[in-house]
């Protein structure tokens, strides 16, 4: 992938953004809990494209990306390619956590949690 950016390429920018400006509630509601490093001190960036994917939230210093998942990803074709995405993201030794839209609606405190253990699970805390 030489001369290819990994990460947040210029050609993604616009879907970037339109992902951002249209987040849908649980991922407004997530992102208020992870913007401005408040869970834990670790840095979110939200909408981060990683080679042709776009993950909803990616914490850069830990390799971690998150995702949330509503009804659209429970059919064969989505599950498929959230299969090849989480293959894709791993390979680049990012490890990927979901969670339902409906868990983060009906119990954010315990996906918060979820997410604070997979971060500190490698390291003590950010640096």
């Amino acid at each position: 992938m030489k001369d290819i950016p990994i990460h947040n390429s210029p050609d993604m920018k616009p879907l970037r953004k339109t992902l951002r400006n249209e987040a849908t509630p649980a991922e407004r509601e997530l992102w208020n809990v992870l913007r401005h490093s408040n869970l834990g001190g670790y840095k979110f960036r939200r909408q981060q494209s990683v080679g042709r994917y776009i993950v909803d939230f990616y914490c850069p210093s830990e390799r971690l990306a998150v995702e949330l998942d509503g009804d659209s990803h429970f059919t064969d074709e989505a599950m498929e390619y959230d299969r090849e995405r989480t293959a894709f993201l791993n390979s680049l030794t990012i490890r990927v956590l979901r969670f339902l839209n409906t868990d983060v609606h009906e119990n954010l405190d315990a996906v918060s949690e979820r997410i604070l253990e997979e971060l500190q699970a490698t390291t003590p805390g950010p640096s």
